[in-house]
């Protein structure tokens, strides 16, 4: 009798040791806390909607995996969230590839005025260009998601009808937008969007280049009178999602296989919102009684051809840098024709 209850107990107990070491559900109690550092101040819709992304982790896991949101920089400023990534001061980051001009060499493409209408396209546009191209750019991180915002449009203190208009006018933009203003014939001043507001208030700049969200959902709308939609130049940002590749790495494969189909599954819904928070940017502005002066094909015209030398430009530096970036650039303006 007492052999058969030893027997019995050591049954018991390997089965519990079997269940602990196979079944990820029961072997984890402690949930798996990660960090997310974002560079969108936490009323901007794109930091709600990142928080959303790590809930719906949250709740697809069973709370195996917990993510906590540091919204507006609080955790690395924005143009340091890629390397803060890479050093692990934070396990996630989402920010623009443009605050790190020469990193990403082959993503700058994204930035160029490639005539961009929507934010939908250029979403879709970044994503099919990774998958295509697989840059090596990104290989000391796990990419979780890109996206890109609507087309770039020149917002200013002055009405802006055409390219003289331009001359001798101080402009907020960073990367590549810098280099499209210069071509543009304005003078470019380089500074974070949170500063924009205070920079056009005091006269440091006398507008910026940005999506039309920029214009309520960082209130610069307030401080500008009007908006010139020139399409001939629009351009948008690349924009990440990673995550640090030892975190990725210490995930267990079912975790990692449901964050994988969760990141599918936001890039439609991001590349929607750019556009929701664009429309409602706009409105906003004219609500507040700016006005939006839309160029004429033969304006609009001008304006493309005077953006030309950026993107000339962009494929011998990308040729420089050992990345194919002419082949890229054709691929972005053949797919946004079939994406818009």
């Amino acid at each position: 009798m007492e052999h058969r209850r030893w027997t019995i107990s050591m049954v018991l107990a390997m089965s519990t040791v079997f269940l602990l070491s196979f079944s990820p559900a029961i072997a984890q109690t402690k949930p798996i806390e990660l960090t997310y550092s974002n560079q969108f101040m936490a009323s901007h819709q794109m930091a709600v909607l990142a928080k959303k992304w790590g809930d719906e982790i949250e709740k697809r896991t069973e709370g195996r995996v917990k993510i906590t949101l540091f919204p507006g920089g609080t955790l690395t400023p924005a143009a340091a969230i890629y390397d803060g990534v890479v050093k692990g001061i934070s396990d996630i980051g989402m920010s623009f590839t443009g605050f790190t001009k020469g990193r990403f060499p082959l993503m700058e493409v994204i930035d160029l005025p490639l005539v961009y209408k929507s934010g939908l396209g250029a979403t879709r546009l970044i994503n099919e260009l990774y998958e295509k191209f697989k840059p090596k750019e990104f290989d000391d991180v796990k990419i979780m998601y890109l996206h890109a915002h609507g087309p770039g449009f020149i917002h200013t203190n002055k009405p802006v009808n055409k390219l003289e208009d331009l001359k001798g006018m101080k402009i907020r933009s960073t990367g590549t937008s810098a280099k499209i203003i210069t071509a543009l014939g304005a003078t470019p001043v380089a500074m974070p969007m949170g500063e924009t507001y205070d920079a056009i208030r005091r006269g440091i700049a006398d507008g910026t280049v940005a999506p039309y969200e920029t214009l309520e959902q960082w209130k610069v709308g307030e401080v500008i009178k009007y908006t010139t939609e020139d399409f001939g130049s629009a351009y948008s940002s690349a924009a990440f999602v990673v995550m640090n590749k030892g975190k990725w790495n210490a995930l267990p494969a079912d975790i990692q296989q449901i964050i994988e189909q969760i990141n599918k599954e936001w890039i439609v819904p991001t590349g929607k919102l750019w556009d929701e928070i664009d429309k409602s940017g706009k409105e906003y502005t004219l609500k507040r009684g700016n006005k939006v002066i839309t160029l004429s094909k033969a304006e609009d015209a001008r304006w493309a051809r005077a953006t030309q030398p950026v993107l000339d430009d962009y494929v011998k530096y990308a040729q420089e840098k050992g990345v194919p970036g002419g082949e890229a650039l054709k691929f972005c303006l053949e797919r946004l024709k079939q994406l818009q």
